[in-house]
């Protein structure tokens, strides 16, 4: 009999753990673009929101809301992007001793965009809104260019010990470019296109470069988002033997050419799931993003899922 309960706690255990990655809850868990770090043993969630959206948890699982990087837009922002509120899809590192805090400044259906930087030093995770210092845009797009500079994240090529921004949503598709030490856009740096959909609506953003198993893997997001329970958001994947790529799908369609193999789609209540993130913890990889929830009228909700991978190296959807 001791035995049977043993087991049946031991099976309890594992079920937890598997809600752990499957559903988040608290005031936190609504979510749109959402990306992880991991300060100490506090996990901090940024998002998509008014002044960068802010929330805190120990499991991964709880969430609990935190405030906002900014209390109030800085000055730049309302005069370079007139019209712009929230700020979209942040992407956050450690560089230098200190944290850097990219995120989206535009207004939805332009390129007039930028990317914008915000430093702290003394990230205390039990108030992650304090201390951040903006430094203003690091790169913008006019709507005489061809791409939109929105949708930041920050990859590095250990190769070269280089950090570059990837960037991008609709117009000529997905791109990166190089960064300086100090984390601002290199004037003399080579602009590297990624990926492109064919079609007329260009609809590819959301980017996330990510190295695994001695190869590169590029995540986007397809389709549309922000629709509640219309969008058709899903993610997709595509591979590389080199950093700078080219992509190709699992059926070696190049990025560049409209290619993606799917990782995640609409599935049960979970609608349009994109723009997702990859978080490393403990040697394990974690899949980030939001879907609109059925349950909750279509709302932005925060997923997190452990990445796993099949026998050819694609990750499993």
């Amino acid at each position: 009999m001791r035995k049977g309960v043993l087991s049946w706690l031991v099976l309890f255990h594992m079920l937890a753990l598997g809600g752990l990655l499957n559903g988040q809850t608290g005031s936190g868990a609504g979510a749109h673009d959402p990306t992880l770090i991991k300060v100490g043993d506090t996990y901090v969630r940024f998002a998509t929101g008014r002044g960068v959206s802010l929330a805190l948890s120990h499991d991964m699982r709880q969430w609990d809301n935190a405030g906002s990087v900014f209390t109030s837009n800085p000055e730049w922002t309302r005069s370079e992007i007139v019209g712009s509120t929230d700020f979209w899809a942040p992407d956050v590192i450690f560089r230098d001793g200190e944290w850097r805090l990219y995120y989206s400044v535009s207004t939805f259906g332009s390129n007039r965009s930028a990317i914008g930087m915000a430093v702290n030093a003394n990230l205390d995770p039990s108030r992650p809104n304090e201390g951040w210092i903006d430094k203003g845009p690091v790169f913008q797009s006019y709507r005489t260019d061809n791409f939109n500079a929105i949708d930041p994240q920050i990859a590095h090529d250990k190769v070269a010990d280089q950090d570059w921004l990837v960037f991008g949503s609709f117009w000529s598709g997905i791109k990166m470019v190089p960064l300086l030490s100090e984390g601002t856009i290199d004037p003399q740096g080579e602009r590297i296109d990624l990926a492109q959909r064919q079609e007329a609506s260009g609809s590819v953003e959301g980017a996330f470069l990510h190295p695994h198993d001695g190869k590169f893997y590029l995540f986007a997001s397809f389709d549309f988002c922000c629709k509640g329970l219309q969008s058709t958001y899903n993610i997709r994947v595509g591979r590389s033997d080199t950093f700078a790529g080219p992509y190709l799908d699992r059926d070696g369609v190049p990025m560049l050419e409209g290619g993606g193999t799917i990782v995640k789609a609409r599935s049960g209540t979970d609608i349009g799931p994109g723009h997702n993130s990859i978080f490393v913890d403990g040697g394990r990889e974690y899949l980030v993003y939001h879907t609109y929830d059925v349950k909750f009228g279509g709302a932005p909700r925060l997923r997190i899922q452990e990445l796993t991978w099949d026998a050819e190296g694609w990750p499993v959807p």
